[in-house]
């Protein structure tokens, strides 16, 4: 583990003219640069910062620290807080040498030099097992910087394996890395469905009217990196049962493909149905069954989003019985409620 610190002194051993942020990372992580790139813009790179993420299991930010940047996710560095932890290293490894963690060893030295952990949600360390769909469908409003754990869940896409699931998240990224698992949700008041829309990634119809506020909370597909305590809570973050009800049951469909319309002034991501629900219409009076659904196509400006104060919104075309139905994505109106 001090091999793995120490690496952070070698780094300076050599010149770095015009550096800003050092980024360590484990060799099973994605990182979606161009994210990071327009994350770190917003911070002066002159200062202190110590950012990275969280394990989403609870149990493992005890066993080692709420206040730690877990390796897998990323662990992020202004460069002058990366130079003076470079220069400080083999003293702090001489005052902590009963700790066994790298990360831990990281988070110490850096609070001894007067900085704090400042974690990013869009930095997934995926301390999780099993279908992970539920957490990648809820994505947090952050935009997504990495994700890591690929080879300890299940692949992310049906009928493809890791490696292929993989490829295919990333034609997404190719188009607009601003967007990706962004969580956009609508309604279509007529027949009283809700569309949750998982920028390249998945969209869910829910067979009655849902607000924004039960959506944003995962669905719990996952299991827990190790088994799970007697009592909850188990994860860093609100879940909602994946149990089998026909009104809190989604229709799942997965990213099937993804390019320019022909204007080239919009994206159009087509998203299939994985596969039949099986269960029967939500019975609260008004609503429509939305079995005939196979296809839907979501529309987004080409342009990259810059501001994340705000989640977008999208308006619903479909007729009665069609198979298809198109999400136009768009900027909120003022004081527009989802709900």
């Amino acid at each position: 583990m001090a091999r793995m610190v120490h690496g952070i002194r070698e780094i300076f051993d050599q010149e770095h003219e015009g550096v800003r942020w050092l980024i360590m990372g484990d060799d099973d992580s994605i990182f979606f640069l161009e994210n990071i790139v327009d994350v770190l813009g917003k911070y002066d790179h002159n200062k202190y910062y110590y950012f990275g993420g969280q394990s989403e299991y609870i149990l493992s930010n005890f066993w080692f620290s709420f206040d730690q940047g877990f390796g897998g996710a990323g662990i992020i560095m202004s460069f002058p807080l990366a130079k003076a932890l470079a220069e400080d290293i083999e003293s702090c490894l001489r005052r902590y040498p009963f700790l066994n963690s790298a990360d831990l060893i990281t988070m110490t030295c850096i609070v001894d030099l007067g900085a704090n952990f400042s974690p990013l949600k869009g930095l997934h360390q995926f301390d999780l097992r099993s279908d992970i769909s539920g957490l990648l469908s809820s994505h947090p409003k952050a935009p997504l910087m990495s994700l890591h754990h690929f080879d300890a869940t299940s692949p992310i896409f049906p009928s493809m394996d890791r490696i292929q699931s993989t490829k295919h998240l990333m034609r997404a990224a190719n188009y607009d890395q601003s967007r990706m698992l962004q969580q956009t949700i609508c309604h279509h008041r007529s027949s009283n469905w809700t569309f949750s829309v998982s920028w390249g990634y998945s969209v869910h119809i829910y067979e009655k009217i849902m607000p924004r506020s039960h959506l944003i909370k995962p669905m719990q597909t996952f299991d827990a990196w190790v088994a799970k305590p007697d009592n909850p809570p188990y994860y860093m973050f609100n879940t909602r049962s994946s149990a089998k009800d026909s009104c809190e049951t989604p229709h799942v469909f997965f990213l099937k493909s993804i390019g320019e319309t022909w204007n080239r002034n919009e994206i159009m991501a087509t998203y299939s149905r994985s596969a039949m629900r099986r269960l029967p219409g939500c019975p609260i009076g008004g609503n429509h069954p939305a079995n005939y659904v196979n296809k839907i196509q979501v529309y987004s400006r080409r342009t990259k989003r810059t501001e994340m104060d705000r989640c977008e919104c999208c308006d619903v075309i479909h007729t009665t019985g069609s198979n298809k139905a198109q999400l136009k994505l768009r900027k909120c109106f003022t004081n527009e409620k989802i709900a």
